[in-house]
């Protein structure tokens, strides 16, 4: 499987030839300084939590122990720390398309960039770093470090542009179904959609100032091509985080509407009973009244008693109708 970590903690790795695919592949980490021993730029993807790669990168990456625990750290949001003259540190985040993941779970996945090697490390599969490896495979990817970064960047904003399209497609049917009212929309869909959006535009907003960051390092990084495909990254992801803004007004206003009319069923359900209550509260006086065991109670010896009490109850229902459709209560 290409993307389990071998006994080393390597997943993939392998040389650019700088014509758009690999001169060659590597079945293991290199025992020495990538810098010391290759002309040619390196690639490796590693397993972050595996113990082996952990090892390598402490003892034979030649990193510095302060770029090995940003590498290694638990937990991380997106960022880009230049690393000395010629180095760049950049996390990034993209959707967790994983089989049972949630979608806002977002992958990490951190990059040491610089002139001679990039090295990529995540814990759980990324599919992006994989359609990077398929396209140099193809022999249609990057020609050099700078626009292999550039590469894993835009394959993470595409995996994020048809996520976006996702969620936005599911507030529509929702605004669609509560412009019908053929049915009631439920108000734990909404509150998942709300959480989802909430957890994207949590990791996009600083990704979009990282792709902003990097398309203004300009020529000591990048050519004025990849300058460009940097800013399109950043109108990009600036549009992706003014539809989770959006969304979430509309997810807003869908609650807000779900509310009101949970609210208007619930005042509705109180006039009808209000009602009930008004026309049977006099009924309930007569025959309390007649109930009491009284001497003295009229008609009580007299055969057509009952009726004459319930033709006086209907006299008062009707009443009590007539009264209450001239009010307009019913």
């Amino acid at each position: 499987m290409v993307d389990a970590p071998q006994a080393t903690g390597l997943i993939f790795g392998g040389v650019l030839d700088g014509r758009g695919g690999f001169a060659s592949q590597l079945d293991d980490l290199p025992t020495q300084q990538p810098t010391q021993a290759l002309t040619q730029p390196l690639w490796l993807h590693l397993e972050r939590t595996h113990a082996a790669a952990q090892q390598w990168l402490h003892t034979e990456s030649g990193l510095t122990p302060f770029v090995c625990d940003l590498l290694l750290e638990e937990n991380t949001r997106p960022r880009l720390v230049r690393v000395g003259s010629d180095a760049l540190l950049v996390f990034l985040r993209g959707v967790n398309l994983n089989p049972g993941a949630d979608m806002e779970d977002m992958v990490s996945l951190r990059i040491y960039v610089d002139r001679h090697r990039l090295l990529t490390l995540r814990h759980r599969p990324l599919k992006a770093a994989v359609d990077t490896r398929e396209m140099l495979l193809a022999g249609k990817g990057a020609r050099s470090l700078a626009e292999l970064l550039l590469d894993l960047a835009e394959n993470l904003n595409q995996r994020i542009d048809q996520s976006l399209l996702e969620v936005s497609d599911q507030v529509d049917e929702l605004e669609a179904r509560a412009d019908e009212e053929a049915v009631s929309f439920h108000q734990c869909s909404l509150a998942l959609h709300r959480r989802r959006v909430a957890a994207l535009r949590r990791f996009l907003g600083p990704q979009r100032d990282i792709f902003n960051q990097l398309h203004e390092l300009g020529a000591d990084w990048f050519d004025s091509t990849q300058s460009k495909r940097w800013n399109e990254l950043h109108n990009d992801l600036t549009r992706h985080v003014e539809e989770l803004d959006l969304l979430r007004e509309r997810i807003g206003f869908l609650q807000e509407l779900q509310q009101r009319f949970m609210a208007e069923k619930m005042n509705r359900t109180l006039y009808v009973l209000g009602i009930v209550t008004a026309l049977f509260l006099p009924l309930g006086f007569v025959t309390g009244l007649l109930g009491i065991n009284v001497g003295g109670m009229p008609g009580a010896q007299s055969p057509w008693g009952f009726w004459i009490a319930l033709g006086i109850m209907l006299t008062l229902s009707t009443v009590q109708l007539l009264v209450f459709r001239r009010l307009r209560w019913i």
